[in-house]
């Protein structure tokens, strides 16, 4: 009896070791599939599987520091589309009719508009009557007239016979003030403005000094005296006012008496790389 035993045994564990060798033989080369693990919640009913992966797509990242959706305004910290010129009406002229120190701080903010393009303004600088430094000390010329004239026009002449400095005229007519628009943000219209500049650039080189300005917007001489509170043409809209300010010297006046050189009559946003040089002149009022 115990013989057939052993007999049995010896017969099972000879088919036994054949199968395992035959199944090895069918299994080589193969890589067996992963088990799913599941981690099991505090809830026995939910479960997760930490096997599956889901691959997100990555975020297209936005190079570009100008958006032209409409309008944008690059003050401060502010994004360059996070406002929309759209909804600032077109100021009257007798926002205008005020001392030319007054008006300046209060352009900062404002846009100008021509065209395609528009521009928010980031520095400007104040030219009084009795002022060194100001065209009016020439008394009234061909050139120099428009400074007389009401405000809420354009003076509008060329330095060293090649930049196209645009002015704003301030106070009443005859006092002979005016505001310099030293430096703007583009706003709308990137496209044209680097084509009139010459400059495929969105770097604050592109709009941050005078004769740039005015390159931009396409203007000449022959617009100065326009009337900027009337449609069509070169235009001045309301604005945000900026959060801060920063004041200076002018630049560029060497020539004038010594307390309107140092006289802070230049203005412009706090926060903005759009200021034209030299910075470190600029300090908060």
């Amino acid at each position: 009896m115990l013989q057939l035993q052993i007999t049995s045994l010896l017969l099972f564990n000879h088919k036994f070791c054949c199968f395992s060798s035959s199944l090895r033989r069918m299994n080589k080369g193969k890589t067996p599939q992963r088990l799913n693990k599941l981690t099991h919640l505090s809830n026995p009913t939910k479960t997760i599987e930490n096997s599956i992966k889901v691959k997100r797509k990555p975020k297209r990242k936005n190079n570009s520091k100008f958006q032209a959706n409409g309008g944008m305004i690059p003050p401060a910290s502010q994004s360059p589309s996070s406002l929309c010129y759209d909804k600032w009406a077109i100021l009257g002229p007798d926002f205008y009719q005020i001392d030319a120190l007054e008006l300046a701080p209060r352009l900062l903010g404002k846009f100008l508009k021509k065209d395609d393009v528009v521009l928010q303004i980031t520095e400007v600088e104040a030219y009084r009557p009795n002022d060194s430094a100001c065209h009016a000390r020439f008394g009234i010329t061909s050139r120099t007239a428009p400074v007389f004239g009401p405000g809420g026009h354009t003076y509008i002449y060329l330095c060293y016979g090649l930049h196209t400095m645009l002015n704003v005229v301030a106070d009443k007519e005859g006092v002979g003030a005016a505001v310099l628009i030293r430096s703007c943000a583009p706003v709308s219209g990137l496209e044209t403005i680097q084509q009139r500049r010459g400059l495929k650039t969105e770097k604050p080189v592109l709009l941050t000094g005078p004769g740039k300005v005015g390159q931009a917007l396409g203007i000449s001489t022959e617009w100065s005296n326009h009337p900027l509170f009337t449609l069509g043409g070169l235009e001045l809209l309301d604005g945000p006012e900026p959060e801060k300010i920063l004041v200076g010297p002018r630049v560029g006046i060497e020539y004038a008496l010594p307390e309107h050189v140092t006289a802070l009559w230049r203005f412009a946003m706090a926060g903005t790389p759009w200021i034209s040089a030299p910075k470190n002149t600029l300090r908060a009022p």
